[in-house]
C-alpha cells in the first residue's frame, strides 16, 4: 500500500508518449496562436468589468436542465441559488489530501503510475480547508445536455464565452472541489476508477499536428473520442455535476502565485479521453500558457450563487488590474460579438464560411460531421482483458 499526499498546486503529472504525448510537458508549438492578436471588430462591451452583474437573461444562454439548484429565502420564500443549468456547491476544500493507494500499474508510454484502487475511506485533509459557495456549470461548455463538449477553445477565448452568459471561468480549487465532493474523494464516483464510468483509456492516435493546428475539421473529427454531455450516468460528482474527470480535458483558471506553477494563468484539470494519463479530480497540469488549444480540450463556467454579481475576471487579472477589453483583445472577439452568435446559434444560423477559423471557434463548429462519439460506458478498443 502506499500513502499518497494530493496537494492541488504540488502534484502535476506531465505525461509523455513514445511518438507525440497526450500530456505535452510543454506545448506543442502548432497548438498556440502566436501572431500578434488584432483590436476586436466592436468595442470592448462594458458589461464584463469588475462588479458588473450579469443580464438577467442572456439571448442564446444554454437551456435550463432540470434539478436545478434552487434554495429559500429566510422568509420562506422560492429563492433561486444558482441558475437552472447549474449545480450549488457549498463545502470546505482542503489545500492538501492524503488518500492510500491499495492498487497501481504503471504505464510505459506516459511514463506514468495509475492508481487504480484507493482506500474505501474520506481522504484525509492534511492542509488548509477554505470555505466555498459557489455555482458551477452542468457540464461542459455548452453546457448542454445531450451536446459534444466544446474543444479548440484558447484560454481567453473560453474565458470571453462565459462572460457572454453573465458567468466566468472556473478556479481550480472550485473545479476540484465540485469534482471530489465532501468526502474528498479522487473520483466522483468513489474510490476505484472505472474509465465505463467516466469516458477514458483510448489508446493514443497519433494526430497530425500541423493539420490540428489548421483546424482541419477531418482530423479533429478522426480524433474526437468524446462521448455527450449527460451520457454518462454515473460520472456525477456529489454535488450532482456531471463529467468532471477523463473524456475531454478542461482548462481553468490558476490560483497558485510564484515558481513554474504559477507561471501561466491557464491550468488543467481532469484529464483526457486517453490511456494512462490524469482521469482524477485533484491532478493538474500546469505547463500550458493561455494561448494554448487542443481538440481534447474543453471548460465549463462558474459564477457567484444567490444572484450575487459576477466579475468574469480571473483572481489573477483582478489581483493586476486588468479589465475585460484587454482579454477580449486576446480572444479576438468581444462579450458582445459572442452574444451576437450565441443569439445565432440559438436560431441554427451560426454559419461561416469555410476557411473563417474565428467564426468557427464562437460557433462552435470546428468539429468535422465525420466525426463519431464512444459508446458511454463501454471500454475503450483494446483495453477490455487489461
Amino acid at each position: 500500500m502506499r500513502r499518497l499526499l494530493l496537494p492541488l498546486p504540488a502534484l502535476t503529472l506531465a505525461a509523455a508518449c513514445s511518438a507525440a504525448p497526450p500530456e505535452p510537458a510543454q506545448p506543442a508549438a502548432p497548438m498556440r496562436d502566436e501572431r500578434p492578436q488584432p483590436p476586436p471588430a466592436a468595442a470592448p462591451s462594458p458589461a464584463g468589468t469588475a462588479g458588473a452583474a450579469p443580464p438577467a437573461a442572456e439571448p442564446g444562454a444554454p437551456a435550463a436542465e432540470g434539478g436545478a439548484a434552487g434554495g429559500e429565502s429566510a422568509g420562506g420564500a422560492a429563492a433561486q441559488v444558482c441558475p437552472a443549468d447549474m449545480k450549488l456547491v457549498d463545502g470546505e476544500y482542503c489545500s492538501e489530501v492524503e488518500h492510500t493507494c491499495l492498487r497501481s500499474w504503471y504505464d510505459k508510454s506516459n511514463k506514468k503510475t495509475v492508481c487504480e484502487e484507493f482506500a474505501p475511506t474520506p481522504g484525509r485533509c492534511t492542509g488548509e480547508k477554505t470555505k466555498k459557495r459557489y455555482c458551477i456549470d452542468t457540464y461542459e461548455w455548452p453546457n448542454k445536455k445531450g451536446e459534444r463538449p466544446e474543444v479548440m477553445n484558447r484560454f481567453h477565448q473560453a474565458q470571453v464565452k462565459c462572460a457572454a452568459v453573465g458567468k466566468r471561468l472556473c478556479t481550480e480549487s472550485e473545479w476540484t472541489l465540485a469534482c471530489e465532493g465532501p468526502e474528498m474523494k479522487p473520483f466522483p464516483y468513489g474510490y476505484s476508477r472505472d474509465a465505463t464510468k467516466c469516458n477514458g483509456d483510448h489508446l493514443w492516435d497519433d494526430p497530425d499536428m500541423k493539420k490540428v493546428a489548421k483546424r482541419d475539421p477531418g482530423e479533429l473529427a478522426r480524433l474526437w473520442k468524446g462521448v455527450r454531455s449527460g451520457s454518462q450516468s454515473q460520472c456525477i460528482s456529489d454535488y450532482g455535476v456531471a463529467d468532471l474527470p477523463a473524456n475531454t480535458d478542461e482548462v481553468v483558471a490558476s490560483e497558485t502565485a510564484g515558481g513554474w506553477r504559477g507561471k501561466f494563468d491557464s491550468v488543467h484539470t481532469g484529464g483526457p479521453w486517453y490511456k494512462g494519463v490524469r482521469n482524477q479530480c485533484r491532478p493538474k497540469i500546469y505547463t500550458h500558457d493561455e494561448g494554448f488549444y487542443y481538440y481534447f480540450l474543453s471548460f465549463r463556467c462558474c459564477a457567484e450563487p444567490d444572484g450575487k454579481a459576477t466579475d468574469p475576471r480571473t483572481p489573477r487579472q483582478i489581483q493586476e488590474g486588468w479589465q475585460m477589453d484587454r482579454v477580449e483583445r486576446l480572444a479576438q472577439f468581444t462579450i458582445a460579438d459572442m452574444r451576437e452568435k450565441l443569439e445565432l446559434k440559438a436560431q441554427g444560423k451560426c454559419e461561416c464560411k469555410a476557411h473563417d477559423i474565428l467564426c468557427k471557434t464562437m460557433c462552435g463548429t470546428l468539429l468535422g460531421p465525420g466525426a463519431v462519439d464512444a459508446t458511454p460506458g463501454a471500454p475503450a478498443p483494446g483495453t477490455e482483458k487489461r
